[in-house]
Order: structure tokens, then sequence, then C-alpha cells
């Protein structure tokens, strides 16, 4: 009981402690945060926050509306966290004191500025990785696939109506893939590309959203995860090896014909169903698979060729 005791009190100042240094790394975190507006662009020296959004609307009214419509217009302006996105425009434009005496457009930011002042709130969670993510070193920032100013969509500020057609613009090769007859249902909103990588940086290759390729598709297809009794290396290795992610012409996204596929590796002659023994299963059917149907694994006693 006397331990328990001493366990207790141990506990509670343990509690204590943390809870008090929480407001202190939060506010420690959040200064890490902060743009230095005068480095950012020198035209900024000197400038103070004007704090009034009026007096951006006297000359920008055409924008008022479309922006008041959107996330940052509606947080802003009816609840602001901080003294930061009270001054509304000025959160993102930086301090305009200068600019409402002399209006010009010598504070016009550059696209690796904007990312600059994006990330001052959007620093965490996915975006941990954005300074060495490949978009950024491809001159890619955030206002590239997002519009903060205007509703185009309706999630994440994207600046089309969804992830599919803002990826599209860059990526066009892998859009005319996601047309082809074996494809992921990207252009459905089945999946977004999200949904396989992370498009604001990842520490593995192609941006994935899981340390490699095998990992990442099993999120969806957990199926051929295993552990198996009897694993047919090539899938264990790679899903790449023979499929296509988006998308083929072939069925089931494989990199060619499957009969054409399992040839690729397994050339012994002899078997039933090589090219020159079936003309009919191997080019036209599914061929090696209408025998081996568990070619991703099996847990069978006598699965060792993958027929059960």
């Amino acid at each position: 009981m006397k331990n328990l005791s001493l366990f207790s009190v141990c506990l509670s100042l343990l509690s204590l402690f943390l809870l008090s240094e929480v407001p202190l790394s939060a506010q420690s975190r959040r200064q890490g945060r902060d743009v230095d507006w005068a480095k950012l662009n020198p035209g900024f020296a000197g400038a103070t926050f004007a704090s009034d959004k009026e007096a951006c609307f006297t000359c920008h009214e055409e924008v008022r509306e479309r922006y008041q419509k959107t996330t940052h217009g509606r947080l802003f302006g009816h609840s602001p966290r901080g003294v930061l996105e009270a001054t509304d425009c000025e959160s993102c434009h930086g301090p305009r004191s200068k600019h409402v005496e002399e209006p010009d457009a010598s504070l016009a930011f550059s696209v690796e500025q904007y990312s600059a002042v994006c990330m001052q709130c959007h620093q965490d969670g996915k975006r941990i990785y954005w300074h060495t993510s490949l978009h950024k070193t491809a001159d890619v920032g955030c206002v590239s696939c997002h519009t903060v100013m205007e509703k185009r969509s309706h999630t994440a500020l994207m600046s089309k109506s969804n992830q599919f057609a803002v990826c599209s613009d860059c990526h066009t090769e892998v859009q005319v893939k996601m047309r082809r007859t074996s494809r992921h249902p990207a252009q459905e909103g089945g999946v977004d590309c999200s949904s396989c990588h992370n498009v604001h940086g990842a520490p593995g290759r192609a941006m994935l959203v899981r340390g490699t390729v095998n990992e990442t598709c099993y999120g969806c297809h957990q199926e051929k995860r295993g552990p198996f009794l009897w694993e047919h290396s090539p899938a264990r290795e790679d899903c790449l090896t023979c499929h296509v992610p988006h998308g083929s012409n072939n069925r089931n996204l494989l990199v060619t014909q499957s009969a054409s596929l399992c040839v690729s590796c397994h050339q012994y002659g002899g078997h039933i169903n090589q090219y020159r023994y079936n003309r009919v299963s191997t080019p036209y059917g599914n061929g090696c698979v209408n025998c081996h149907v568990t070619m991703h694994g099996s847990n069978h006693p006598s699965g060792a060729k993958f027929t059960r």
C-alpha cells in the first residue's frame, strides 16, 4: 500500500510537470514558425501590421466576396486563433502599412516565398518532409496546387475541382495511363493521388505514403500481405515487378499479358501451357493462372506450386 501511494504521488507530480510545459512548448513552436518578413522581402523592413482588412478591400474589393467564402476567410474573419490570424489578410501577405500608404507591386511574392508564408502555420503533419520533397526541389510551391483567395474545390483549397485534375496538370503521362482499360478509379473518386503519394514529401521513393511500394499497396490489398507458407518471391519483393500502378491495357494492371509475364521468368520447356503446346489458353485466356491461382502466395500445405 505504501509503494502504491508513492507511485501515485510520483505520477501526479509528473502530470503537473508535463501540463506546465505544454503552453511553453506550444509557444516556442509557434515562434519557430514566424516568418522574418524583411528577410523574405527587404521591402517589408520597417513596416507594421495595419490590422484592418477594410483597408485592403478599399482597393481589392473584387476579391472580397470570393475570399470570404473560403476556409481562411471564414476562420480568420469569425474565429481567429491567435494574433497572427486576427490580422486576416496580413497573416499571409505580411505587414502592409507601407503598401497602404504607397500601393505598388514591390511586395509581390514568388512561388517559393508564398510557400515560406504558408509553412508558418502548415508545417506539421504530412508536411514535415516538405523542405526536402521532390516537389519543392522542382520549384513547385503551395500556390502551384492550392488557391487561397477563391473556393474552387470542396477539400484542401485545391486550385481545381479535384485532386486528380490538379496533379494531371504536371503529370500528364500518369493522366494518360489512368485512361487505360485497367486502372485505379482515380477519375471516379474511388482513390486519390494522395492515397498512395504524400504530395508534400516523404522519405521513401516516389513520395509514397508508406516506406515501400508493397507497404503502400497493402494499405488497400491486405489479402496480398501474408505471411504465407509458400511465398512467391517477385510478389514479396516488389508489386511493380508485375503490375503498373497507374494503369495498363492488360487485365489486373499487369505489365504485359498474363502468360507472357510468367514466361518472362519461368522459361523451362515441356510445360502444358507453353505457347507451342497450348495455342488457345495462353495467348487469349489467363494461361498460367488457370492452374496457379494463388500467385501472390499460398498457405495450403500442398500449395508449393501456388495451385491451391
